[in-house]
């Protein structure tokens, strides 16, 4: 193999810049409308990010257009760093988020869909500022790699290689041949399920500028939010909860099975073992800790006032509970009450979820229900050679026998990401964060699900962190956003070799 192509690599990092930039300015008529003062420090940002870009993108613009993995894995690492490193100028220039170690945090929280904030008074931040804030978590849901992957062909370079480094999960289901058509026909799903649930929620009642956020936000399966309560500020307001919820499930389930649904084909959806998993889980979860609500009596419980006892606590509880399982599943980290001040059980059983995750094929992180599958399949298969040892037994996903070299990168992908966590767990400690708060901050960054446990629960923030904590932990969010091997594999010696 030739070395690498790092013009071209330049080149789609300044397209990507561009892009970023005409986001920036999307923020600027929110900004103007509240007549804010920001609006400036906005408009500076985008502007300076699209002429950096295009200065990037114009002096390469004639690089050769061979694209191959290596380079592929390096447009997508960088190209995350890239959007974080000028998603940071509008809090910089409008001097809304003046250190610069809480800007990056911020801003690699937005992208990489975490949720995980430092600001401390959400509700007095500007408006403009505050879109942008959710805009981030929009541009990197479904990944602003896949939306430029439509554009790529244009400059004559295909797409397949950025695609199979970004797209998440393992899943290798594909709704359309070409990796152009797919793209195009994954954000425009995206978009339309972005603006159906903004419709939904301002007819229930938000105003129209917490729906546009919240519906970024859930979408994405982010989790900021312009309230400083979270969606806690709308706990007397169940219809507002239960659509974030139902769109909050759509989000984390596979956007390919999404796509079949919409056609009509919902036979094919209720075929996936993943689909049934995540469904199943999400009730029976819900109806489980609905019950240990009910009869603990969780002082976050908000009785209905619409419905008489005790129908009104049952419902409260259950809407919570199925509110909490799903944000904590799906990765978004929604607030509707304290998980953490429910009974030690139901505390755990929402811990439990951080290392799961939603479907392959959606915006959630975490490890996804599929490798589980899996894995919990291959064990038990294993067993099964012990007492016969001869005998060939394949492991089928969806019918089908999985190949031995996806087992193996699933259980390879398990180990590591148990090891990072433990050791982010042991380094946070050293940071100076308590043992609950360390493993809390340490699943949550690699899961990229915002609410942990201790000093950086539900009704906590980050801002308290020390300064290497919160760069150690906007690491975790990159890697844990890109599923490690993207990240990691640009560590080891033999990435760089010519070969």
């Amino acid at each position: 193999m030739k070395g690498i192509n790092f013009k071209i690599i330049i080149s789609f990092l300044g397209l990507t810049s561009m892009l970023n930039g005409v986001f920036m300015l999307i923020a600027v008529p929110f900004s103007i409308y509240h007549n804010e003062p920001e609006q400036w420090g906005i408009l500076k940002a985008g502007i300076t990010t699209i002429i950096l870009g295009f200065i990037l993108w114009f002096s390469n613009r004639n690089a050769p257009k061979n694209l191959h993995k290596k380079e592929g894995y390096l447009i997508v690492t960088l190209g995350w760093l890239m959007l974080t490193l000028t998603g940071t100028l509008p809090y910089v220039f409008t001097d809304t988020i003046p250190i610069y170690t809480n800007a990056f945090f911020e801003t690699i929280s937005g992208y990489s869909t975490t949720g995980s904030s430092i600001l401390t008074d959400i509700e007095s931040m500007p408006k403009g500022i505050l879109f942008w804030r959710s805009a981030t978590h929009w541009i990197g849901g479904m990944g602003i790699i896949v939306l430029t992957v439509a554009i790529l062909p244009l400059l004559g370079i295909g797409g397949m290689q950025l695609f199979m480094a970004e797209a998440p999960g393992p899943s290798a289901d594909k709704m359309h041949p070409r990796i152009t058509e797919t793209a195009k026909r994954l954000w425009l799903i995206y978009f339309l399920l972005t603006f159906t649930e903004f419709f939904l929620l301002k007819i229930a009642g938000m105003t129209w500028f917490d729906a546009i956020n919240h519906a970024m936000a859930t979408m994405s399966t982010g989790g900021f939010s312009t309230k400083d309560a979270s969606v806690a500020y709308w706990n007397g307001a169940p219809l507002i909860q239960y659509i974030i919820t139902v769109f909050m499930f759509i989000a984390g389930a596979n956007f390919v099975l999404t796509y079949f649904a919409l056609k009509g084909r919902i036979r094919k959806v209720f075929k996936s073992e993943e689909f049934k998993f995540y469904l199943f889980g999400v009730l029976s979860l819900t109806i489980l800790i609905t019950i240990l609500i009910v009869n603990y009596q969780d002082p976050n419980l908000v009785t209905s006032i619409n419905h008489p006892k005790p129908w009104g606590e049952t419902e409260s509880a259950f809407r919570h509970a199925a509110f909490q399982v799903t944000s904590v599943l799906t990765t978004t980290g929604f607030v509707t009450a304290d998980f953490t001040m429910w009974n030690s059980f139901a505390t755990m059983l929402i811990f439990s979820l951080f290392f799961i995750g939603g479907s392959a094929g959606s915006t959630s992180g975490g490890i996804k229900i599929v490798r589980h599958i899996i894995m919990i399949k291959n064990s038990f298969y294993e067993f099964k050679k012990l007492l016969h040892p001869n005998a060939i037994i394949p492991v089928r996903y969806d019918g089908s026998g999985v190949p031995k070299n996806i087992i193996y990168n699933i259980l390879a992908f398990f180990i590591l990401y148990m090891l990072i966590f433990i050791m982010s767990s042991i380094l946070l400690t050293f940071f100076g964060l308590d043992f609950e708060s360390a493993i809390g901050a340490a699943a949550s960054s690699l899961g990229n699900i915002g609410p942990a446990l201790g000093s950086v629960s539900p009704v906590d923030n980050y801002a308290h962190l020390s300064i290497p904590a919160k760069w150690f932990c906007s690491f975790l969010m990159l890697i844990g956003r890109l599923e490690l091997f993207t990240v990691l594999i640009l560590l080891t010696p033999f990435f760089w070799r010519k070969n």
